[in-house]
């Protein structure tokens, strides 16, 4: 572990410059450049909110429901699951689109996760702007409980680092993983209080929800900008330590597989 620190550290200016290299390469020739990274979700968003809102605003919690509100709640799950969603991904296929890089750069294998992460980390800064900015143009309060979304956020990162880390390498040897997970995560977003509120579902779809890992990120961020509650702290704990323990594991998987990744892209 002290080693991977160590190689982080001596090559922080490689990862800087490729996060850089990456978001230039993407909106490369687009009009509007960065700017699709928040209008994407805010598009996806406003849709929701114009075909749910008339079903779904009256189930928010008294005094919550009115029509931008439900919007506000939409977006304040959006916005870390777009973060789970990117990472996840990205991560299926971040070893196998890096393969040229890979065979003719000798550079520390873990730096490539660490980029994708970074890149992005700064797209859900960007939106985390923007939705902050729309939350005070509708008429809602930010208040000093916006200070749990750094953490909210770490705890996320840990668990899509570890589940992406994971998933890397994996297609690297089984390519069906990625077109698998690409199923799995449109039906995971449906098993998450985005567009929903949890309480409106069946006792038995209730408790599938409760056991989904990314439900208690996503209410928090629900609480903290939408109701000024606190976010679900000791399922946020437990979520935390239960990501860790899968990261280093992650990280195990990874530290054994790196030397045969580069034989088989």
């Amino acid at each position: 572990m002290n080693q991977m620190l160590l190689a982080l550290w001596r090559y922080r200016h490689f990862m800087i410059s490729a996060i850089k290299a990456d978001l230039r390469t993407r909106f490369n020739r687009s009009k509007l450049g960065a700017s699709w990274m928040i209008l994407q979700p805010l598009a996806q968003v406003a849709i929701y909110a114009v075909v749910l809102s008339s079903l779904l605003a009256a189930k928010l919690p008294a005094g919550k429901g009115a029509h931008l509100s439900y919007a506000v709640y939409l977006i304040a799950g959006m916005v870390p699951w777009s973060l789970f969603a990117e990472v996840t991904s990205r991560s299926l296929t971040m070893f196998v689109d890096n393969a040229g890089l890979m065979k003719k750069i000798a550079f520390p294998r873990i730096c490539i996760p660490v980029i994708t992460l970074g890149g992005a980390l700064v797209n859900h800064s960007l939106l985390l702007l923007a939705t902050l900015a729309i939350i005070l143009i509708t008429n809602h309060p930010i208040t000093w409980l916006v200070l749990w979304v750094p953490l909210l956020t770490m705890v996320l990162l840990v668990f899509a680092a570890a589940l992406g880390l994971v998933l890397g390498v994996i297609n690297v040897f089984v390519r069906d993983v990625g077109q698998v997970m690409n199923v799995v995560l449109q039906l995971w977003f449906w098993m998450t209080p985005i567009v929903y509120v949890a309480d409106v579902l069946p006792k038995q779809f209730q408790s599938i929800v409760a056991f989904n890992p990314v439900t208690p990120v996503i209410q928090g961020y629900q609480n903290v900008l939408l109701f000024q509650q606190m976010p679900p702290y000791v399922r946020l704990s437990l979520l935390l330590v239960g990501s860790t323990v899968f990261l280093g594991l992650a990280l195990y998987m990874f530290r054994k597989a790196s030397p045969e990744l580069v034989d088989v892209l």
